[in-house]
């Protein structure tokens, strides 16, 4: 199955922070059946969901399924939206967007506010440090055991609940608004390191000679299981039609090499890509 050439996008760019006082109504699937348009947004973060600089086509792990997922709801038209990562979820109450293809994490706290499709994605932990790797970090735990470090993570991220699980301390974290400021963060010392997945660390050690990925690099352990992210689309409460429809075609997609070639094409692992089908959303929600 092939992506057709016919689908039309068109960036909306530069969305500001949003302040959401209060969710609007979404659009409906049959809303945006008839209209013929659906506005999607990413963080800008590769692989999980971005904008070519040159090309300015959407891509991702998240846009390219979102494209085929799209095409067979019918919906010839897709308005692609940029925005901050933690300005997705007011993004959706607000309807400023209709659908979040950035891969974002499935966690509990988010699931009391937006609701998602099953899993698209799997994927580890990992950490990006100064080049030589000074500090000899090896994982997040480190944090907690000394107080003197500090990290970097971005807002809205789930790295902040591990964190906080692992017992790091508030003052020992340095908050960013982008995966963009990460290089800068920990080449010039203001943190120690920065932490996010392991293929988010990886993109950005291959821009940078003065970071590197730390080696050797152990997933975290709480309450005795290794932390692992579901990512999947992300939709505004209410709009479990869309949702739903989204996980029919998803399912079915999941099923043939056209999806995890997508998805392996922007470096997801054999492993990532098995592991997608651990777990349904419904058990990541209520964990």
């Amino acid at each position: 199955m092939t992506i057709s050439k016919s689908l039309t996008t068109t960036l909306l760019a530069g969305v500001a922070a949003l302040g959401v006082a209060g969710a609007a109504q979404a659009a409906s699937l049959a809303e945006i059946q008839e209209s013929g348009t659906i506005r999607i947004a990413v963080a800008n973060e590769i692989p999980y969901g971005y904008i070519d600089p040159v090309t300015g086509d959407a891509m991702g792990a998240g846009p390219d399924v979102a494209k085929y997922i799209v095409e067979q709801l019918g919906v010839e038209n897709i308005e692609w939206v940029t925005t901050d990562f933690s300005s997705l979820i007011p993004g959706l109450q607000a309807d400023r967007f209709d659908m979040v293809a950035a891969e974002m994490a499935v966690i509990p706290t988010r699931c009391s506010t937006v609701i998602y499709s099953e899993p698209n994605t799997s994927y580890g932990e990992g950490l990006l440090v100064p080049a030589g790797n000074p500090g000899g970090l090896t994982g997040y735990q480190d944090f907690a055991d000394n107080p003197d470090l500090t990290v970097a993570i971005m807002a809205g991220a789930n790295q902040l609940d591990m964190m906080q699980a692992l017992g790091v301390s508030e003052s020992q974290l340095v908050t960013i608004s982008s995966n963009a400021d990460a290089i800068s963060t920990v080449s010039t010392g203001r943190a120690d390191a920065y932490a996010a997945t392991g293929l988010t660390a990886s993109e950005l050690a291959g821009q940078s000679d003065a970071v590197e990925v730390a080696e050797g690099f152990t997933d975290p352990i709480i309450d005795g299981e290794e932390q692992r992210s579901w990512g999947g689309f992300v939709f505004a409460q209410g709009n479990e039609e869309l949702r739903d429809a989204v996980n029919d075609i998803l399912a079915e997609y999941k099923q043939t090499p056209e999806w995890e070639a997508s998805v392996t094409g922007y470096g997801f692992t054999d492993a990532d890509v098995s592991r997608s089908f651990d777990v349904t959303t419904e058990e990541l929600c209520t964990e």
